[in-house]
């Protein structure tokens, strides 16, 4: 069965940056697990599952404007301290993440103050050409709930 629309697809992954430098991987734990045409995941990396069968390995590189979007110049923010989550302490460099009214988002901590951080509001992997190689390891029909809340529940998937 090929992936398709409401497919629950669970694959692992290992995400390098165009220098080939590995930045995550699911390798060695739970395989990630996604509701397949409900934009769960990056509009690349979507696409290219399109079609392909559990057993599948492969490898994709996406674009910026396929993946995390390209980087803003101007999209930096001052956030007050206590509305960052991830760490005690701050510095130059760290990921943060902030809950929004459109839920959580990672920010990129550029300079700390006493009670205020500024922060490039971009996506860490923005601008950035990404290379997944990819193992679809199960696939199966979505439930009814699952499409009814648009993603998949469940080992590598939203627990409610």
């Amino acid at each position: 069965m090929p992936i398709s629309k409401n497919s629950v697809v669970q694959f692992h992954y290992t995400l390098k940056d165009e220098r080939g430098e590995q930045i995550e991987t699911t390798i060695g734990s739970d395989p990630m697990a996604y509701l397949h045409g409900h934009n769960n995941i990056i509009p690349g990396l979507e696409k290219a599952m399109e079609a392909h069968e559990a057993g599948d390995i492969f490898s994709v590189t996406v674009e910026p404007v396929d993946g995390y979007g390209l980087r803003k110049a101007d999209s930096m923010q001052r956030i007050p301290v206590k509305h960052l989550r991830g760490a005690k302490k701050w510095k130059p460099g760290m990921v943060a993440w902030v809950e929004t009214e459109k839920g959580q988002r990672q920010v990129t901590v550029v300079k700390v103050g006493k009670f205020n951080v500024d922060c490039d509001l971009n996506h860490p992997l923005a601008g950035k050409v990404l290379t997944f190689d990819i193992e679809i390891v199960e696939l199966r029909d979505a439930t009814e709930e699952e499409k009814a809340h648009g993603h998949a529940h469940g080992v590598g998937g939203h627990h409610h």
